[in-house]
């Protein structure tokens, strides 16, 4: 892959959904080494100290928008956001998430709509609302306009009491099949593709396992981190940063031949 700091995304406009953590802000961060202006969504206010100090780091080029991915009406004042300062949008990265664990037999069906409406709904909509500025601006760029809808390996091969989270992330990635299809038969300038991590160490993660470790099944969150690098093949969990480097690839022209596909980086985990 290119050097971090190649500049290779100069010129180009880049969103990302749950921007302020894990996965997301390292796509951010990447994506403003590599040259783009950023905007960055989540649910703090603006004026939070997570976002105001995240921001304040970041620099000029990236800015923020307060947005729960599973409203209409926030994302409609995403794109007038975007579309105000900048008047187009070159790559889309819906990554925005959350996790849900525990027997099928005690899953609420609250807990079940709630993850839908934001691993599924979210992708949807961010998709609905940005594809007419994407087609307009894909025609300016070397294999168009890119999106990356952040699904995981649970939306490739099941796990046990996570039946939920494996349902949304596979219909992540059908969707994200189901829209590139639709796109090319269109011609129109957008490609769009799927990324799947595995184990990735994030706030996210973490949280997940804690709620294992308070429901008695592991003394410490090590123990289980210990345990799913045990089971990856490469031995260790992933930095959100190599995350953030398959993002890149995707958003650029490099992957310009790529639309429908799956890119996996999970250590090998499914490989077994």
């Amino acid at each position: 892959m290119t050097d971090l700091g190649s500049q290779r995304l100069k010129g180009r406009v880049a969103l990302v959904s749950g921007g302020l953590r894990g996965i997301g802000l390292a796509c951010v961060e990447r994506f403003l080494a590599e040259g783009a202006e950023v905007v960055l969504t989540d649910l703090q206010a603006a004026d939070s100290e997570a976002a105001a100090s995240t921001l304040a780091r970041l620099g000029q080029a990236a800015s923020y928008v307060q947005a729960n991915v599973a409203s209409e009406e926030d994302w409609a004042k995403v794109l007038a956001a975007v579309t105000e300062r900048h008047g187009k949008l070159h790559i889309l990265v819906n990554n925005a998430g959350i996790d849900l664990t525990g027997p099928v037999a005690t899953t609420s069906l609250e807990g079940w709509r709630r993850i839908m409406s934001i691993n599924v709904d979210g992708v949807f909509l961010g998709t609905r609302t940005f594809v007419p500025l994407m087609e307009a601006s894909g025609a300016e760029v070397k294999g168009g306009a890119s999106i990356i809808n952040v699904s995981s390996i649970m939306g490739l091969v099941g796990m046990s009491e996570v039946s939920g989270y494996n349902a949304s992330k596979g219909a992540v990635r059908l969707f994200t099949k189901s829209i590139a299809l639709e796109f090319a038969e269109k011609k129109m300038p957008i490609r769009a593709n799927s990324l799947h991590p595995g184990f990735v160490i994030t706030p996210l993660l973490q949280e997940g396992f804690q709620r294992w470790v308070d429901s008695g099944a592991a003394k410490q969150t090590q123990d289980l981190v210990d345990l799913m690098a045990s089971k990856t093949p490469i031995g260790r969990l992933a930095d959100p940063s190599e995350l953030a480097s398959a993002a890149f690839f995707l958003a650029g022209s490099d992957s310009s031949y790529m639309t429908g596909a799956e890119l996996v980086i999970d250590g090998g985990w499914t490989a077994q």
